[in-house]
């Protein structure tokens, strides 16, 4: 597992699509902080994570698209499924590979945070902390939900661009289930829909609210969607 992780490490940072990532993610999430808080003297990040959120939903598939895709294109997925690593640790080393750019992309954000922080204290402020770890962490969870999704998505073509499509598509349903819940008449499934919201789950994390049932929610659809990367590359293995 820690073998795959490495080897999806160095594979991005050999290419350009790490470097544009992390490019991309600091150069919106700069923007965003301009626009919410130095621009109107506001220390409340609790715009830059709304905005990054919809930012995530098209990102995250552009970093994950060529996970398995591009192997299978490449056709030399064969040699990962013929070595002696289990599947579980093809896709779990794949999915922290994948988790770590993100995550060194994310660090941007505390960066800002401490000096906004200093920023304040200056003024005879006070820096909330509280509220920036809330927005941190509904971040990071929907960061590897994503993930997870993409891979998926990955697993299923050898095709880089569908893979991306593909992606970004299913980010976005799952993101409207609280919209698609409205048009429901059923009241029973349309509360089953709504609850299932990946959107409404990640704002109660912009307002400052911990659940420990949202954490628990995305953590399990994040495990869901690698368990079923796990069943796709079985049948392939297996084919």
């Amino acid at each position: 597992m820690l073998a795959i992780m490495k080897r999806e490490i160095r594979a991005y940072f050999t290419s350009p699509l790490g470097y544009v990532f992390l490019a991309v993610f600091c150069g919106f999430s700069g923007l965003f902080l301009w626009v919410n808080c130095l621009s109107i003297g506001s220390s409340a990040m609790g715009g830059v994570f709304q905005m990054m959120f919809f930012i995530n939903v098209i990102l995250i598939p552009v970093l994950t698209m060529r996970t398995i895709a591009d192997d299978k294109r490449q056709k030399t997925d064969q040699l990962t499924l013929t070595s002696p690593v289990s599947l579980f640790g093809i896709v779990v080393g794949k999915f922290l590979g994948a988790f770590f750019v993100f995550f060194c992309a994310s660090i941007v954000l505390i960066i800002y945070a401490i000096f906004l922080s200093f920023a304040v204290s200056a003024a005879d402020s006070r820096f909330e902390w509280a509220m920036f770890w809330g927005h941190y962490t509904g971040l990071v969870l929907i960061g590897m939900l994503f993930i997870s999704i993409g891979i998926f998505i990955s697993s299923l073509t050898e095709s880089q661009m569908i893979a991306a499509i593909g992606s970004i598509g299913l980010n976005i349903v799952i993101c409207m289930f609280d919209i698609i819940s409205n048009y429901i008449t059923d009241d029973t499934f349309a509360g089953i829909v709504n609850s299932l919201s990946v959107y409404y789950k990640y704002s109660e994390f912009t307002q400052g609210i911990f659940s420990l049932k949202n954490t628990v929610f995305l953590l399990s659809i994040t495990v869901v969607f690698n368990f079923l990367t796990i069943r796709v590359i079985e049948r392939r293995r297996y084919a």
